[in-house]
């Protein structure tokens, strides 16, 4: 069954299987986000059985963030183009195989370029399970599809370090680390048949054309920024690390220069030139990538410190960060009982601050501390930070698409988006080099991590002040919408 896309918004009757076809789409967005997760909690159990440096540890969620930030922006059109189920099976199958491959990974660098296919194969599944939805739904129903992502997710974020922990702890059949991945294959395998009896095909009557050129081009200055802030540190900063970073200036300027000049000649670019002449998103995109950035990173780094500063195992160090996922969800509730409406740019302001504070309170008490502390001292400050992550993420999104026209608004949620991974693989990369840096010059566990503490403040703080460039309130949403 092929339908196109302006035959299922013209009032045609809802798609027979749609909410299954939702728990199909829902099943894949839970691997994702799993997958994302879980290596933070088990990475330092994997390089102690692999071996590797420990860029290792960085590379593992790195690699699938950067592959999965690439893969975003041209993604939903591969589905446009070849039709939204057959990219959804082809990008779970993928994503399976190569959860597979992790798995079974016999040296770090076949670990990391699994994961690297990974993020890639999720990039292609991702976005046509969003796009179906907006397909399948009238636009009565669109809203409340889309409210199922909610409570599913926060589940899935909430569980899954737990998840990870235990997995790793249990060690079932002899697998230890290798079971948080190779509990993908019953979930993905089913996700794939269910796809193709369930999901309906629909292609985009008016699908633009990929941008390969523009693809490459933000792959190579990625590539060239992320790669020497992880490995430069074990090399010892050699010339090239820094002449690596100021090519990728370099490339991104030329990627904005040959966007212009495709779009001034008529074709279809990757990123719409037009986005960047606006205040409200350039100013979003750095508020964003600023984030991020300290949101994962900071995840990161605290991970590492209780497990290997205070000697916590795999599960309890996933119990440790537990209050922050709870907090998280209190946070965005809040933010949905109708305070996002009311504030708008303010409640973003507010998170920030919460979510600062937080990191101060966690600071400090590392510091008052030392190495007595159990999994309850970190749970005020990682509750706060939590509370102020779910402030600031539920009306980011919006908040900044509402600077931008209509026309734009596919081309900029899909370049936020990206950045949003962009950031988590820049996160990894700055705050893990930081903290490791710390501990070769003999800082102690403790004072490494207070310093990665007050460098999030520190973020955060930038992303106070870019969030007065951004609109005030979100777009209006239109009856029906």
């Amino acid at each position: 069954m092929t339908v196109t896309a302006t035959s299922a918004q013209a009032g045609v009757r809802p798609y027979r299987w749609q909410w299954i076809a939702l728990f199909v789409i829902l099943a894949a967005e839970v691997m994702d986000l799993l997958d994302g997760l879980v290596t933070t909690i088990a990475a330092p159990t994997i390089r102690r059985d692999l071996g590797g440096s420990e860029s290792l540890v960085q590379w593992l969620g790195a690699g699938y963030t950067l592959a999965m930030a690439v893969g975003l922006i041209t993604g939903g059109r591969l589905g446009d183009l070849y039709g939204k189920k057959r990219m959804f099976v082809i990008g779970a199958s993928g994503f399976t195989l190569a959860s597979l491959l992790c798995g079974v990974a016999v040296s770090p660098e076949m670990l990391i370029a699994s994961r690297v296919l990974q993020g890639l194969f999720g990039s292609v599944m991702i976005p046509q399970g969003l796009g179906l939805i907006k397909e399948m739904f009238p636009p009565y129903e669109v809203g409340r599809a889309f409210g199922m992502f909610g409570p599913v997710l926060a589940i899935s974020s909430v569980g899954g370090p737990v998840l990870a922990g235990w997995l790793v702890d249990a060690d079932f059949f002899g697998t230890g680390w290798r079971m948080i991945f190779l509990i993908n294959l019953p979930l993905g395998l089913t996700a794939v048949l269910a796809a193709l009896r369930y999901l309906p095909e629909y292609r985009s009557p008016a699908a633009t054309r990929l941008d390969l050129p523009g693809v490459g081009l933000v792959s190579l200055a990625s590539f060239l920024l992320v790669f020497p802030l992880i490995q430069g540190r074990e090399l010892g900063w050699p010339a090239w690390t820094f002449v690596s970073m100021a090519a990728s200036i370099a490339v991104f300027a030329l990627f904005g220069r040959y966007e212009a000049h495709r779009t001034a000649s008529g074709r279809d670019p990757l990123v719409t030139p037009s986005l960047f002449r606006k205040r409200a998103f350039t100013g979003g995109l750095v508020a964003g990538l600023a984030f991020f950035s300290g949101l994962i990173g900071f995840g990161l780094v605290f991970t590492l410190y209780a497990q290997l500063g205070l000697g916590f195992g795999p599960l309890k160090a996933g119990l440790a960060a537990l209050p922050q996922a709870l907090g998280g969800v209190v946070g965005f509730g809040l933010a949905m009982s109708g305070l996002q409406e009311k504030l708008g740019r303010a409640l973003l302001q507010i998170g920030t601050l919460v979510m600062a504070a937080g990191a101060a309170v966690l600071a400090l008490t590392v510091h008052l501390t030392g190495t007595d502390v159990s999994t309850l001292r970190f749970a005020p400050g990682l509750a706060l930070a939590g509370i102020g992550m779910g402030l600031v993420m539920a009306p980011f999104f919006d908040i900044v698409l509402a600077g931008v026209e209509p026309h734009e608004s596919g081309s900029a949620s899909g370049t936020l988006t990206a950045v949003q991974q962009l950031g988590g693989a820049f996160g990894t990369a700055v705050l893990g080099t930081l903290f490791f840096h710390l501990l070769a010059d003999r800082w102690s566990f403790g004072s490494a991590m207070q310093l990665t503490a007050w460098v999030e403040v520190g973020l955060l703080a930038l992303t106070f002040g870019l969030s007065y460039l951004l609109p005030r309130h979100a777009r209006p949403q239109e009856p029906g919408a």
